[in-house]
């Protein structure tokens, strides 16, 4: 849609340049002739402006459809760190995680509602006090307005077995389509936000907000105390 409104505003910059060009090369300044050539140049670009407006009357309401909603991580949801017996340091790890990355892409136009794609790349590690190699994370994906109130939300389960020796994998999940319904035609993306996170307890979100964090594969080489 955007190339095509300014391959549009191209031509009509095209058009517009083209008399003015050919009455410089004439070499006369009469007064008179130049003040009743800037009126003809200027009713004419009203005509057009009215063309225009005429002939792409549905542009307003494509040009809301531009911006996609804004998706990010939720600060508070965006690390994942289980510690055994709720006891804050590095030793007691158990199993972690981040969110280290989100693209999204979004396609709607005329009434159509928005249709969000999101890929995001997670990083999990399993620390000193895992039991086993098998952990299955869950995050959650939810549609706000720009009010921040909730108007979906939904559960997702990443299964890991983490290999031999190993104490840190990546994931990718792939949310094929989120459908957020438009209630005009003039309701763009902006009015909306995707936010993503992992399923915390109020303790990991509590770490999370004030700042604590370790290394994903922490406690391998010594414990401390203070994050």
């Amino acid at each position: 849609m955007r190339r095509q409104m300014l391959l549009a505003a191209a031509v009509m910059a095209a058009l517009t340049a083209v008399p003015s060009a050919s009455y410089a090369q004439s070499g006369r300044r009469d007064p008179e002739a130049e003040q009743r050539k800037q009126q003809e140049e200027a009713a004419k670009k009203r005509r057009q402006k009215e063309e225009w407006g005429d002939v792409q009357a549905p542009l307003p309401a494509l040009r809301n459809a531009g911006p996609c909603p804004f998706v990010k991580s939720l600060y508070d949801a965006a690390r994942y760190v289980e510690f055994k017996e709720g006891r804050e340091a590095s030793a007691n790890v158990a199993w972690s995680g981040e969110i280290q990355g989100i693209s999204a892409g979004c396609s709607y136009k005329d009434a159509q509602p928005i249709d969000v794609t999101m890929e995001i790349l997670f990083e999990l590690g399993k620390g000193p006090q895992s039991a086993g190699r098998q952990k299955t994370f869950k995050y959650w994906v939810a549609v706000t307005d720009r009010n921040r109130t909730v108007l979906a939300k939904e559960w997702f389960e990443i299964p890991v077995t983490f290999p031999e020796g190993v104490d840190r994998v990546y994931a990718t999940e792939n949310i094929g389509s989120i459908t957020i319904p438009r209630a005009s035609i003039t309701t763009s993306g902006s009015n909306f936000e995707v936010l993503v996170g992992f399923d915390v307890t109020p303790q990991m979100a509590a770490f999370n907000r004030e700042g604590k964090r370790f290394r994903l594969n922490v406690g391998q080489a010594s414990a401390t105390t203070n994050p």
